[in-house]
């Protein structure tokens, strides 16, 4: 479970570097060059890109996902973008998309794996739309989670470094929302290992609802393997019913959901992109 180097495609830079501003100088370069042909004629705009979030009743939810939104403006000046839930908050992703109309679109789920939401309602919903859309991959794996989970993380008072005893005592419950899809599970699970190899600790998924362990099951694992200095992550893209419950039951730190950090803005530039390069993605 812990691995004592991370993935060479995982910088430890921290985000306000040199080297990061550079990347993203980069970007936002290389956003303007893609509306411009190699005879210098103008490029038609690429397609809109559409945040699909889930939707909560906490008020902080639809706070983030705007702040989320724009933070990938800021990195991708000029690229249209639009929001849409699936439930709970307007607007609704079919009224996102039916105000589209035929504008080619990018659906990119602010989920955090597999499951049905993904698989069934979001590529339902777009089909059903009279825009000409591509649904990309959820967020979950990738490496910028374990970035933005890491930063959380020190955020709440992780400990930049840690000498070998504490090493073996610590340990990260990876708190997740849960379903009934095994593949969600998997996700969570790849998740959890790409955030041991960060931390060099064990890090154990734990889920709120649908699947196990719970919170406090993963908790009395890890402390019958003597991992008594327990961190709770939360695996949640804003704040909710779900990561407010998991936060509670943290015996020592707990950290905040992922929001509107830099990697995560990253990650959904990654996905659209990537599902321009992918036919099997078009759901209309």
């Amino acid at each position: 479970m812990t691995a004592p180097n991370p993935p060479r495609d995982e910088p430890l830079i921290p985000l306000d570097s040199t080297a990061q501003l550079m990347n993203d100088i980069s970007s936002r370069l290389a956003g303007r060059l893609r509306l411009v042909s190699p005879t210098g004629r103008r490029r038609p705009a690429p397609p809109a890109l559409v945040l699909v979030a889930h939707g909560s009743r906490d008020p902080r939810a639809l706070d983030t996902v705007r702040a989320l939104t724009d933070r990938v403006g800021q990195l991708r000046p000029g690229l249209a973008l639009h929001l849409g839930h699936i439930e709970l908050n307007e607007p609704l992703l079919p009224d996102t998309l039916t105000a589209l109309g035929h504008t080619p679109a990018v659906l990119v789920p602010l989920l955090l794996g597999r499951g049905y939401h993904v698989k069934q309602d979001i590529p339902e919903m777009a089909a059903a739309s009279p825009a000409r859309t591509r649904v990309a991959a959820p967020l979950g794996p990738h490496p910028l989670l374990a970035q933005a989970l890491h930063a959380r993380l020190t955020e709440s008072g992780w400990p930049l470094a840690m000498d070998g005893t504490t090493r073996r005592t610590s340990a990260v419950v990876l708190a997740a929302a849960g379903s009934r899809d095994p593949d969600s599970a998997t996700d969570t699970h790849r998740t959890a290992r790409l955030l041991a190899t960060r931390l060099g600790v064990e890090v154990v998924p734990a889920f709120a609802s649908a699947a196990g362990p719970t919170v406090p099951e993963a908790l009395h694992t890890l402390a019958a393997r003597g991992r008594h200095r327990v961190a709770v992550a939360s695996y949640f893209t804003a704040p909710g019913r779900f990561a407010t419950q998991c936060a509670n039951q943290a015996p020592w730190i707990a950290s905040a959901p992922l929001g509107a950090h830099e990697a995560m803005a990253r990650l959904i530039l990654h996905r659209y992109d990537q599902s321009l390069t992918t036919r099997s993605t078009a759901a209309a």
